[in-house]
């Protein structure tokens, strides 16, 4: 098979038409090409995972990170965190240490009874930040914490976030939402010396000035107008505004700009310089302003429409967007500041910005994506979690 290039859209054409150009960033030649291919694989072209967990497979992924020593996934549905020492660079290539699970042939949510304070369940956004691993238990509304990379399977947190103790895993900690309490916390993100949480289920992200200990209450709030609060774009007629969420998923940005991907509103937010309170946004991506936040799955998507957008990640001067019911990730050359309705530069995932069918209504393929749900960017190279697939898939970027 051919490598897939990526289509650039010209922005002085139409945003439906597409060249078949290597796209040009910062004035040199580029390319996307898949590299390697973790998880389940079928010689038939059906991706499905074996019917017992192992090293090499993986079930419904939902979040990806790596940087130049690890990769690590959430094996979502195994409920489970792998990490590989080390970037792989051949396919089903086995992981080195399974969290979450005794071992890596076990799978149910907390750790099928044996231990909650080391079982997961559903756990979604991974990442390595101050050589602390990370991962947001979204089901037992916690991030777990383990202050060096854990170097054994079923390996014990260090300490939790949004929850008193390590044995407790119920939403809000079984009362109202507060300045401690979580519920369905899909992702987080260290930016600029603030640590974001994205609080899905109450439709808020909590901001802490440095990195959060065990039982420290968050500093701000963003998406409320206070901490007890957990209205669904703040109540208003449930119409979405500049600094309102209804399912918030995923942060990411540097010192230039901050991103959320709020998915239920099918949109991007993003806020100029530092963001340590509730203020206004200044751009939205996927609508046509802060007051929309409609879905069109039947309409020929385009450079600029977004389907519950759940995952975006910022790297130096480029933006990528898991547009995950379009089944695509899109890409912007240069970080947009302001404005509605910013159309893509590129994309990757299907043959144009038109298109938006699982895996291009085709059998899978390398360069082919369904329901992807986390991205990461690092030096040159782009980590999926192809959920529906069923597969972590690491792509060149050239």
């Amino acid at each position: 098979m051919q490598d897939a290039v990526i289509k650039r859209v010209s922005l002085r054409k139409n945003v439906n038409e597409t060249e078949n150009l290597p796209l040009t960033i910062n004035n040199s030649l580029f390319e996307a090409k898949p590299s390697v291919w973790l998880g389940a694989k079928s010689p038939f072209g059906i991706s499905l995972p074996d019917a017992k967990p192992s090293a090499s497979q993986l079930y419904a992924p939902r979040g990806v990170f790596f940087n130049d020593d690890y990769l690590v996934a959430a094996d979502s549905g195994n409920h489970r965190v792998l990490i590989w020492k080390g970037i792989p660079t051949e396919d089903q290539t086995p992981a080195d240490i399974v969290l979450g699970q005794p071992d890596f042939e076990t799978e149910g949510a907390k750790a099928n009874g044996k231990s909650v304070e080391r079982g997961l369940h559903l756990p979604t956004g991974v990442k390595i930040i101050e050589n602390k691993l990370f991962v947001a238990d979204s089901w037992h509304h916690r991030i777990l914490v383990w202050n060096e990379i854990p170097t054994e399977n079923f390996q014990k947190p260090d300490y939790v976030i949004g929850q008193k103790n390590l044995s407790e895993v119920t939403e809000n900690q079984g009362g109202k939402c507060s300045a401690e309490t979580l519920y369905w916390c899909y992702g987080f993100n260290y930016i600029n010396g603030i640590f974001y949480i994205a609080d899905t289920g109450n439709r808020r992200v909590l901001g802490f000035h440095g990195i959060p200990q065990q039982n420290q209450p968050a500093d701000f709030v963003i998406g409320q107008d206070d901490f007890e609060t957990n209205l669904e774009n703040r109540g208003l007629d449930q119409k979405a505004n500049a600094k309102s969420f209804r399912w918030v998923h995923d942060i990411s940005g540097n010192e230039e700009m901050i991103y959320f991907a709020d998915a239920g509103n099918h949109r991007i937010l993003g806020w100029n310089g530092t963001l340590d309170s509730d203020r206004d946004a200044e751009i939205v991506f996927g609508q046509e302003n802060f007051e929309k936040n409609s879905e069109f799955p039947y309409i020929k998507q385009g450079a600029s429409r977004l389907r519950f957008p759940y995952s975006l990640s910022v790297d130096k001067n480029v933006i990528a967007v898991a547009d995950t019911a379009n089944n695509r990730v899109l890409f912007w050359d240069g970080l947009p500041k302001s404005g509605f309705y910013q159309p893509a530069d590129f994309v990757i995932g299907q043959p144009n910005f038109d298109e938006n069918g699982e895996n291009r209504w085709k059998m899978v393929d390398r360069d082919t994506l369904c329901w992807v749900y986390g991205i990461h960017l690092h030096n040159n190279k782009l980590a999926i979690a192809d959920s529906g697939n069923n597969r972590v898939m690491i792509w060149e970027i050239i």
